[in-house]
C-alpha cells in the first residue's frame, strides 16, 4: 500500500512527519515537491532586506523526512482513484497511490488584470524576494515602488521596503495601495488599526479603496480611471490553486476529504470547519489542518488494509481556532493574542518565537536557533527550541 503527499509546504511536511510516525511499516509512503526544500514562507519577506536569512528558512527535505522524496511538479489528480501526474526533469509520468493528500499550496491570482502578471512582481519564493530587493537597489532618490494588494503579505514586503530605503539612505516612496476599505481587511478591526499605524510609522503610504484594473510599464491603472506611475511594481493580491486542481481551490469540508482517495489539506482548497465557518488560508491553518489529515489518512489506511469493505471509519473533524494574529512591519510588528495587541520589540519578538518553534517542530533545530540569533540578535541553545508549535502562528498570506 502507498500513501503519497504532495506537496511539503506547512501542510506537506507536517503531514508527512507525522505519518512517518503512525504509518504501519509495510506502508510505503511518498512525498512529492517540486523543490528540493522546504520554505519557511512566512518569513520570506525579511529575505528582501537581510538575504542572509535565506539559509535559516530553507530546510532540505532529506534532512527532515525518512521517507521516499520525489523531485517533481504535480500537474494532474484524480482524487478518486488515486492517481496523480508528475512534470520531472525526464518527463511525464503517473504516481499512483491509495491514499494520499493535496498539499500544494496556492499560486498568486493575477485576476486577468491586463499587464499586471508581465510587469510586477510577486512574492512567492527566494527568487523573487532577491529580485525585488535587487530592483528596489536599482532606485534612486524620487523613485517609487508600489505594492499592490495589503494582505499580510504586502504589509510585510512594504514595511521591509520602507526599512531597507532608510537603511540604504535614499528617498524612496513605498506606496501600498488595497481595493478593500482596511488593510489586513480579512482580520480584527483593533488588529487593522495597529497595522495601519505601524506602516505610517515606517513611512509606508497606504491607499485603501484602491483597486487595481491593469498596468504597463510604466504606470498602475486604478479602478478610479486614474494612474499611479511606479518605477517598481510589487504584486500580493491574491491568490488561486495550483495547475494540478485547475488553478481552483475547491471547497472541502471539515474532514478535508476531496475524493474517495485523497484529502486535500492547507491553501489548495476551500476549507469549511465543523462550524461551517470558512477557514482563511494560512500557515496556521495548514499546519492545524495537517494534524487532522494525519489522524484521517491513517484510520483510512487502517480501514483498507483490513479488507473491510463496509462503512468507512468516521474521520476526524477540523475545526478552525487560532488564538491570534502575527505581522511585522519593518523594524516593528504587530501581534493580536486574544484581545490585547501588542507592537515594538514584544510583538518581534514573538514572531521570531514562532518561527522558530515552527522550524523546530519540523526538526530543522539549527535553522531555528540561527534564526533567533540573526532575528534578535541573542544567543540561544539548541536544546531550548521548542519542538512544538507554539499557539499563535504567523498566518501571512501565500
Amino acid at each position: 500500500m502507498r500513501v503519497a503527499v504532495l506537496g511539503a509546504g506547512y501542510a506537506g511536511l507536517t503531514l508527512a512527519r507525522s505519518l512517518e510516525r503512525t504509518l504501519p511499516e509495510a506502508v510505503d509512503l511518498v512525498v512529492v515537491d517540486e523543490q528540493r526544500d522546504h520554505l519557511v514562507q512566512h518569513e520570506l519577506h525579511r529575505v528582501v532586506r537581510r538575504p542572509s536569512l535565506a539559509d535559516d528558512i530553507t530546510v532540505p527535505l532529506t534532512d527532515v523526512l525518512d521517507c521516499e522524496v520525489r523531485r517533481a511538479e504535480v500537474t494532474g489528480l484524480d482524487a478518486d482513484d488515486g492517481r496523480a501526474t508528475l512534470r520531472t526533469a525526464d518527463g511525464e509520468e503517473t504516481l499512483e497511490y491509495d491514499v494520499g493528500a493535496v498539499c500544494l499550496g496556492a499560486e498568486t491570482a493575477y485576476y486577468d488584470l491586463d499587464g499586471v502578471r508581465e510587469y510586477a512582481t510577486p512574492l512567492k519564493r527566494l527568487e523573487d524576494a532577491r529580485e525585488i530587493r535587487k530592483d528596489f537597489l536599482g532606485l534612486g532618490d524620487g523613485d517609487r515602488v508600489v505594492v499592490g494588494g495589503a494582505g499580510l503579505s504586502g504589509v510585510q514586503v512594504a514595511g521591509e521596503l520602507a526599512a531597507l530605503a532608510d537603511e540604504e539612505a535614499v528617498d524612496v516612496a513605498v506606496v501600498l495601495v488595497e481595493q478593500a476599505a482596511h488593510v489586513a481587511p480579512t482580520f480584527p478591526e483593533s488588529f487593522q488599526r495597529a497595522v495601519h499605524d505601524s506602516l505610517l510609522d515606517a513611512g509606508v503610504t497606504v491607499h485603501t479603496g484602491t483597486g487595481v484594473s491593469g498596468a504597463d510599464a510604466d504606470a498602475i491603472a486604478l479602478e478610479s480611471g486614474a494612474d499611479l506611475a511606479y518605477d517598481q511594481f510589487v504584486w500580493t493580491g491574491g491568490i488561486q490553486g495550483p495547475e494540478a486542481l485547475h488553478d481552483e481551490r475547491p471547497v472541502v469540508r471539515a474532514d478535508l476529504r476531496l475524493g474517495e482517495s485523497t484529502f486535500a489539506v492547507g491553501d489548495a482548497a476551500r476549507v469549511v470547519d465543523s462550524d461551517g465557518e470558512a477557514v482563511p488560508a494560512s500557515a496556521s491553518a495548514a499546519i492545524r489542518e495537517a494534524r487532522v489529515a494525519a489522524d484521517n489518512v491513517a484510520a483510512l489506511v487502517d480501514h483498507r488494509r483490513d479488507g473491510d469493505d463496509g462503512f468507512e471509519p468516521r474521520l476526524t473533524q477540523y475545526n478552525f481556532d487560532v488564538p491570534g494574529w502575527l505581522v511585522s512591519v519593518g523594524n516593528d510588528a504587530v501581534a493580536k493574542v486574544g484581545p490585547t495587541v501588542l507592537t515594538g520589540r514584544a510583538a518581534l519578538a514573538l514572531k521570531t518565537t514562532v518561527g522558530a518553534g515552527y522550524l523546530g517542530s519540523v526538526g530543522a533545530i539549527q535553522n531555528a536557533t540561527d534564526l533567533v540569533r540573526e532575528e534578535l540578535n541573542v544567543a540561544v541553545d539548541e536544546a531550548d527550541v521548542d519542538a512544538d508549535v507554539p499557539d499563535v502562528v504567523d498566518v501571512s498570506e501565500k
